[in-house]
């Protein structure tokens, strides 16, 4: 069976099977038709969207919780330290920054 390239997808790849509703199928059909590309890519679209939205969630969350730091949450989105903050910011995640960690920036700022 002859492979079909899919832009956007890494070279290799594996299939996988899942039971969805004739709902949702019907939903991936139509949205491909709109897009102009196939199911394939569909799913795979709104797979990425949503392990992108997971890992943002679970970065927010071990930062509001202390187990992460500002630096390692940002590392866990994917994204840079001031998106982190941006978001942070927009959820009304507290700071989790105290006076050793002021300290700390001293040092590492050469003004201790």
């Amino acid at each position: 069976m002859p492979r079909i390239r899919v832009p956007g997808l890494r070279k290799s790849s594996e299939v996988m099977s899942a039971r969805l509703s004739k709902e949702r199928v019907r939903l991936i059909e139509e949205i491909a038709r709109a897009e102009k590309v196939d199911k394939s890519t569909v799913i795979d679209r709104a797979l990425e969207r949503y392990a992108t939205e997971w890992k943002l969630e679970r970065a927010v969350e071990s930062y509001r919780d202390g187990s992460v730091t500002l630096v390692r949450a940002a590392e866990i989105a994917g994204i840079s330290i001031w998106e982190m903050m941006d978001v942070l910011g927009r959820r009304k995640v507290q700071a989790q920054y105290d006076l050793e960690d002021f300290e700390e920036d001293l040092k590492t700022l050469g003004r201790d």
